[in-house]
């Protein structure tokens, strides 16, 4: 039999239902303009009848119903939705960040015609050229010094400027670190906090909307992906690594890197193993940093290494008009003081590596002449060593093009007496210096008795710089460079006995009877041509080659990056269209529902009144 108070209970119910419809809508309108909050509702079902189907109910014609119960206070969220936003939003802050630097890169190659590294530089084969006409000429020296002084500012300046970019890059790189650190121990702390309200069975709607929201400023630094199959154990991926799990983050740190950059490289802090990552800001900022900003680095420093070293080999053989001879134009810095190149790479006190840019062959060769010979060439690449077979039918030209035709990082060319070089480029690995020759090996004869540039064949034979005094493998009578200090460009300077005395800069060469002539001018027409001889600057053939294609590198890759990041942030803008029609508070909807679940409300207590009436008739009344 049911109470007879039964129906003040009911009613209380009803009203307590609709107070918290009420309430929900209300606390929708107060966060409409709150970032990542998703609008709430409250989700209402019948209260358990009074009589339950067994043997003691009362014989009564259906079950007589007990009001309403709020079920839940549930999220209007679509999850696949938000799975799809975060891992989309890496790309679009990816592409921002590259195009934002590529911004500032564009900056530093679009000089003005009167100041640039080219400009300059064609000044300065100018300068060789009117020398060359008047050998005999002090201001056509001295015009050769201003324009090289000139020149060698330049590219000090292009070198500041592209270093400062880099500095800025790592900057951002450590800012952007802590974000992802401070990110991570926040939605640690969240899921204890999810966990433990989830525990005494609340639904804590505002905690999930504020890791959702953590989740997604997450994914735009770091490539993430979110993983809750259990539910008591939200975890954060990063490239296939745990971020977060559960109430525990992973934390990024820093190392310094093994080069002379002064940049750190990122780890684990927990296992010190090399932290990478492929998309989002963070990953844009060490690619930038650690690849196109130092290849530009690199191909800048090649450029100059190879133009310092080709101006001084003319030079330090030609003779001045105060019949100088034996002078490089511009300065190089050798990497140690050491004659052989030798050097403490381990730090361990022994001499264990050898530091060596250059070897010129003893042997002079006849670039259309058939060698006669074959064999395969083992040079230091990339990723370890490559081979490079020569044939009998193979010209001496047909061998150096296939040499710099391969991902090794040796380059081959003729000098000015046909004598072979071997030069070192920039090293696509941080792990290795730049500007060193590594490894040079010949299983043939070709780099042997008929270039001569290594003394023996096969393993035996081959020159390798993890060693001290391993010039020992190279014939005798080579020639060969000790490594400069890192980025020539930086340094890159006149000569300070040319600027001194600008009689000393050659003009000519001494005559077999050592004689100089002050009309002789063909040491200044070797230089001068030097502009347009293919000289294998990097991939490049010649310096045109060079700044076109730095130019134009540079040039593309900023326009592919905005165009994909227009891309994206149209493909972003989308998906957040979608998930805000979807999770939004609309306060006319918000309104709506105020207004329905008053009138609920105000039902629910005239019931009550009708009811409070019944029970005073009972009570008071009936009997009188």
């Amino acid at each position: 039999m049911g109470s007879t108070f039964s129906g003040i209970e009911l009613g209380k119910r009803s009203i307590m239902a609709q107070t918290d419809a009420i309430t929900t809508a209300g606390h929708n309108i107060a966060n409409a303009n709150t970032e990542g909050y998703s609008r709430q509702r409250v989700q209402i079902k019948e209260f358990d009848p009074l009589y339950r189907p067994d043997m003691t109910r009362a014989e009564r014609p259906g079950q007589i119903g007990q009001g309403v119960d709020v079920q839940s206070i549930t999220r209007v969220r679509d999850e696949l939705l938000d799975k799809r936003i975060v891992a989309q939003a890496n790309q679009e802050t990816y592409w921002q960040t590259r195009s934002d630097y590529y911004t500032m890169l564009e900056q530093i190659y679009n000089e003005p015609d009167d100041i640039s590294v080219r400009f300059n530089m064609d000044k300065f084969w100018e300068s060789w050229q009117e020398l060359s006409v008047n050998p005999e000429s002090k201001a056509a020296r001295q015009a050769v010094v201003t324009r090289g002084q000139t020149l060698t500012e330049s590219i000090n300046q292009r070198w500041e400027s592209l270093k400062g970019v880099s500095d800025l890059v790592d900057g951002d790189i450590e800012a952007t670190v802590k974000q992802v650190n401070d990110l991570a121990r926040q939605i640690a702390a969240l899921n204890a906090s999810i966990v433990e309200s989830k525990g005494v069975g609340d639904s804590p709607n505002d905690l999930l909307d504020r890791r959702d929201l953590l989740v997604d400023k997450l994914s735009q630094l770091v490539n993430v992906t979110v993983d809750h199959r259990d539910p008591d154990e939200f975890e954060v991926h990063v490239d296939g690594l745990i971020l977060v799990q559960g109430g525990i983050s992973r934390e990024i740190g820093f190392q310094l890197r093994d080069d002379d950059s002064g940049y750190n490289k990122l780890i684990w802090k927990d296992t010190g193993k090399d932290a990478f990552f492929s998309g989002g800001k963070l990953g844009a900022l060490v690619e930038l940093r650690d690849v196109d900003i130092r290849n530009e680095i690199q191909q800048l420093n090649t450029m100059t290494m190879n133009f310092a070293d080709l101006v001084n080999d003319v030079h330090r053989n030609a003779v001045g008009a105060n019949k100088v001879t034996g002078l490089d134009f511009f300065v190089q810095h050798p990497f140690v003081e050491n004659v052989n190149g030798n050097f403490d790479r381990n730090g361990d006190g022994t001499l264990d590596t050898s530091y060596v840019f250059r070897f010129t062959g003893t042997n002079e060769l006849d670039k259309e002449q058939q060698v006669g010979i074959e064999g395969v060439m083992t040079l230091a690449s990339t990723d370890g060593t490559v081979e490079i077979p020569y044939y009998h039918t193979d010209t001496v030209e047909t061998v150096i093009n296939r040499i710099n035709d391969s991902n090794s990082e040796v380059k081959a060319y003729l000098d000015r007496n046909n004598h072979l070089v071997l030069k070192a480029t920039t090293s696509v690995s941080t792990e290795n210096p730049d500007f060193v020759i590594r490894h040079v090996e010949d299983s043939g004869y070709f780099l042997a008795n008929y270039s001569g540039v290594l003394a023996g064949t096969g393993v035996a034979g081959a020159y390798d710089f993890n060693q001290a005094d391993a010039v020992e493998a190279l014939a005798a009578g080579t020639q060969f460079g000790v490594s400069p200090v890192y980025n020539p460009s930086a340094y890159i300077t006149i000569n300070s006995a040319i600027q001194n005395d600008v009689q000393n800069v050659a003009a000519g060469f001494l005559s077999p009877s050592g004689d100089v002539f002050a009309g002789d001018g063909r040491a200044a027409v070797e230089i001068a041509a030097i502009r347009n001889t293919s000289v294998m600057v990097g991939s490049m053939r010649t310096f045109d080659d060079f700044f076109a294609d730095s130019v134009t590198n540079v040039g593309l890759k900023g326009e592919q990056a905005e165009t994909n990041h227009l891309s994206q942030a149209a493909i972003m803008d989308d998906l957040r269209n979608m998930r805000e029609s979807i999770s939004g508070v609309n306060i006319d909807e918000e309104l709506a529902e105020i207004m329905k679940f008053q009138h609920g409300y105000n039902a629910a207590a005239k019931f009550i009144t009708v009811w409070d009436s019944l029970i005073d008739t009972i009570i008071n009344r009936l009997g009188v």
